[in-house]
């Protein structure tokens, strides 16, 4: 197949960015570029296709966006189509094709930050900033426990970021105009305010072990399940997995060691382990706090379960906005490989086992596990149209097992303890999923916002009264923006201790947050996010959003006709869409409606 490419000519500064990821360029100098159709270039689509998002990152962190010349040079180097390279550019809301300021400024606008005042933040920063920043309102920042907040990204080589968390004007002003003399983030203890606390099990090291310091994870009982799993074998492991019983933290509360047995048996090689850790739903951060307090716990447990399931490589899908994340599980990473414990021998046991880091672009589709493939392969991040299971034909089409990062990491209890005693951790009685340790991020009108690991059997206003609710408390968001609103005078209501609750969001609302105005920055979300490759999401999330802004614009009788075609839309999505993006982007509303009757 021939490629066409445009006739844009690279900086130095581009060819420079593309270079350092690729390898110095042999016959791409001076203005000669070697032909698509040379035999050399053959393999290339297949072999290295899977770097064009990294390579999208190289230029727009060195450059601050993407131009033709840049996107060009690319695509003949990977040998990519450079339309197809351009739908994949376009997808990702941290990529800019049009020229742009190299110093961007991220204030976040979503449900947390939107009731911190984010909205007044961002103009504070408009008035007071030139041309010289390109000030955006952003999707959530996974920072709630801290809002409002901004992000500071500053081009060059080396990339410069700043968070500002809780920002004001002054400091999101001072971060971006002198992202290096910004003031530090906090400890990741700070987001868990039982930090240090007896009894946690997830959450045990945070605030309590140095996160960039192997020798001290050690210490306090790092790498203990790793020898276990190489005295057990692979085929043990599995084993000690599905007798645990443990759940998929994704929502579906698919009981996790069936995944591993299911790839570990299927035939030929090779097989995959990828990490979802690109949490990006409004008000979920529990991942994030997880891999900054305790990166080398993650690390550990990648290599477990690629041992288990006989994968040789992990796929660390990470936020492209979660600098401090990134940086520390890369630190985590070089000093494992260092130490022997991972590589070519990990540990001397003859495995061979290492962990690529990749970043994301700020798609919160791509936690849809067809989608994140697609992602990592090079492709617009889009959920198949014709799915099939991830253990049979997922990352190259090969046998791959996709946890997130609670899910992983709560594997090394199950490897550390027996199998069968894990499960009574907290107050449940029973065996199996209801003694499980699960992770939820509070934020909101709460005094006390953070990730918190209740005791099983937990009730969700006994989880509000710890984070310190608000008395005027008018709707709880339980599950995020898929999950649906319970009213404050339902305190009883317990948590769930599978997955069912998907990204452990529970964001609180008093009675000063206007809520027609938070359930049309819901329906925004869900068109935004929407990649508009089904009908049914991409003409239902418009649909829904124009309903909702009208209600918001004009109250009265008028609503009501409104609300009919709200439901009648959500039915469509909810029946109709690919994914699970479109099938619960009616959820929040309809829970807003018929619980709370907000537009009664």
């Amino acid at each position: 197949m021939d490629l066409h490419f445009g006739d844009g000519e690279p900086t130095d500064d581009e060819r420079d960015a593309v270079d350092a990821l690729l390898g110095p360029s042999e016959s791409y100098g001076q203005g000669t570029e070697r032909s698509a159709a040379d035999p050399r270039c053959a393999s290339r689509p297949v072999a290295r296709r899977h770097l064009l998002l990294p390579g999208l990152h190289a230029v727009n962190d060195r450059v601050g966006w993407i131009s033709e010349g840049a996107l060009t040079y690319l695509c003949r180097r990977l040998a990519v189509p450079p339309a197809e390279a351009y739908g994949v550019a376009t997808s990702y809301p941290l990529f800019s094709v049009r020229s742009r300021p190299a110093t961007v400024l991220r204030v976040c606008s979503d449900l947390a930050c939107a009731t911190a005042g984010a909205a007044a933040l961002c103009a504070g920063v408009e008035q007071r900033l030139g041309d010289g920043v390109h000030v955006e309102r952003s999707a959530c920042l996974g920072l709630c426990e801290r809002a409002p907040a901004a992000l500071v990204t500053r081009a060059g080589d080396p990339v410069r970021t700043a968070v500002s968390a809780p920002a004001t004007v002054e400091g999101a002003v001072r971060a971006a105009t002198a992202p290096g003399s910004a003031p530090e983030e906090p400890p990741a203890a700070t987001a868990v305010p039982q930090a240090g606390r007896g009894g946690l099990v997830l959450l045990s090291r945070v605030g309590v072990v140095d996160p960039s310091s192997l020798d001290d994870y050690r210490a306090h009982g790092g790498w203990t399940a790793l020898r276990r799993a190489f005295a057990l074998g692979p085929a043990g492991v599995v084993r000690e997995v599905v007798g645990s019983g443990p759940v998929g933290r994704g929502g579906a509360a698919f009981p996790a060691g069936r995944d591993w047995q299911a790839v570990a048996s299927r035939p030929g090689r090779p097989h995959h382990l990828v990490c979802a850790a690109g949490e990006s739903g409004p008000g979920a951060f529990r991942d994030r706090v997880l891999m900054e307090g305790d990166p080398f716990a993650l690390v550990e447990a990648m290599t477990i379960a690629g041992f288990a399931i006989g994968a040789h490589r992990g796929h660390l899908c990470l936020r492209g906005d979660s600098p401090r994340a990134a940086g520390r599980m890369r630190h985590a990473v070089e000093q494992a490989r260092a130490r022997g414990l991972l590589g070519d021998d990990v540990l001397g046991r003859g495995y061979a086992f290492d962990i690529e880091i990749r970043r994301g672009a700020g798609a919160h589709l791509c936690g849809e596990e067809s989608a994140l493939f697609h992602s990592v392969e090079g492709r617009r991040g889009e959920p198949r149209f014709q799915p099939s299971l991830p253990v049979r034909h997922g990352l190259f089409g090969a046998p791959t097992l996709v946890h997130d990062v609670e899910t992983l990491v709560g594997v090394l209890p199950v490897l550390s303890a027996s199998a069968p005693a894990h499960p009574a951790t907290g107050t449940g009685t029973g065996t199996g999923e209801c003694g499980r340790p699960k992770l939820f991020c509070v934020s909101g009108s709460v005094d006390r916002p953070g990730v918190y690991e209740p005791p099983s059997g937990t009730t969700l206003g006994a989880l509000l009264s710890e984070a310190g609710v608000r008395e005027n408390l008018r709707a709880v968001l339980l599950g995020g923006v898929t999950g649906g609103f319970v009213r404050p005078d339902e305190p009883d209501v317990p948590l769930p201790s599978g997955g069912g609750t998907g990204s452990g969001v529970v964001l609180a609302f008093d009675d000063t947050v206007p809520l027609p105005r938070l359930l049309l920055r819901v329906a925004e979300f869900f068109r935004d996010e929407s990649c508009g490759g089904c009908v049914p999401c991409r003409v239902g999330t418009v649909r829904q959003e124009e309903a909702l802004r009208r209600i918001v614009e004009r109250a009265g009788t008028a609503a009501a006709d409104d609300v009919a075609l709200l439901r009648e839309v959500g039915r469509a999505m909810r029946d109709a869409s690919v994914c699970g993006l479109g099938q619960g982007a009616w959820n929040a509303v309809e829970s807003a409606v018929d619980r709370l009757g907000a537009y009664g």
